[in-house]
């Protein structure tokens, strides 16, 4: 299941040139657990695009945000200015819920996050 529609209190953070969420998600017995996922190891930067099954997109990245109820679905949206192979930025966005779960209170990598290395995360309009 996406984290989060089972999820409270999600952000992110930057340490160490590595961007992590963080969260409360429920657990199949209903209680909290406190999470954390390093979205570094799912998502990389490919010439300026997010990418899954990617690895280490904050490398390559500027002004990354985090916006955990965005838009009527309240859908979580990672954004970020990616840099491209010519070292030019780019403003970026990615849909959370495509490529993270919450399994028993513990986020998880989506099956969808085993694509081919070329494929692109769509921007959002």
């Amino acid at each position: 299941m996406s984290f989060h529609v089972t999820a409270e209190d999600a952000r992110i953070e930057v340490r160490d040139n590595r961007t992590i969420l963080f969260a409360r998600l429920r657990r199949e017995d209903g209680e909290w657990n406190d999470a954390s996922y390093e979205l570094d190891q799912i998502i990389g930067n490919n010439d300026g695009h997010f990418q899954w099954g990617g690895q280490n997109f904050t490398e390559t990245a500027e002004d990354i945000r985090f916006h955990p109820k965005e838009g009527a679905a309240e859908q979580p949206i990672l954004r970020a200015r990616l840099r491209d192979c010519n070292g030019e930025f780019h403003d970026r966005d990615v849909n959370l819920t495509e490529i993270v779960e919450n399994v028993n209170g513990q986020f998880q990598a989506s099956k969808s996050t085993c694509r081919p290395a070329s494929t692109d995360v769509q921007t959002l309009k």
